[in-house]
């Protein structure tokens, strides 16, 4: 009886867990299960306009965020580091939606985007060979 008692209580926390884990993956506007495209991305950024890009950045500026998130463009990050002498940045956000180049194709139409990339672009130094960000190629992902 005392066994039976036990694996019982064992199986009522595995279940416990699991749902836990599930819930706790489950975010405001993802769906569980839903492929998710997960994009990092470089490029150079001229040192006198870092601080300038930081601000236009911060957390308290709308910017383009809203149209981000239209767009379906969650987690969005930019990270800042220098190599050997240069500034770099590194993108990386997640898109959710069904047509990528669909939904790229009407975010770079929309007047306010535009806008923000005629101020933002020219504070970068694109990679050789590149226009603006490169993307990077995705070589391991830990759900």
């Amino acid at each position: 009886m005392k066994r039976t008692t036990s694996f019982t209580v064992l199986v009522i926390c595995m279940l416990m867990l699991l749902l836990a884990v599930g819930c706790a993956q489950q975010q405001e506007g993802y769906v569980i299960n839903k492929n998710i495209k997960r994009v990092g991305m470089v490029v150079g950024i001229k040192p006198d306009k870092i601080e300038e890009y930081k601000r236009l950045h911060a957390d308290g500026r709308a910017g383009v965020r809203d149209l981000l998130s239209k767009y379906h463009m969650h987690n969005f990050s930019i990270f800042l580091t220098e190599i050997d002498g240069k500034w770099y940045e590194f993108g990386y956000y997640e898109y959710t939606g069904d047509s990528f180049d669909a939904d790229m194709a009407k975010l770079a139409k929309e007047p306010r985007n535009i806008e923000w990339l005629e101020t933002c672009d020219p504070m970068q130094v694109p990679l050789e060979g590149e226009t603006g960000w490169r993307e990077m190629e995705r070589v391991y992902f830990n759900p």
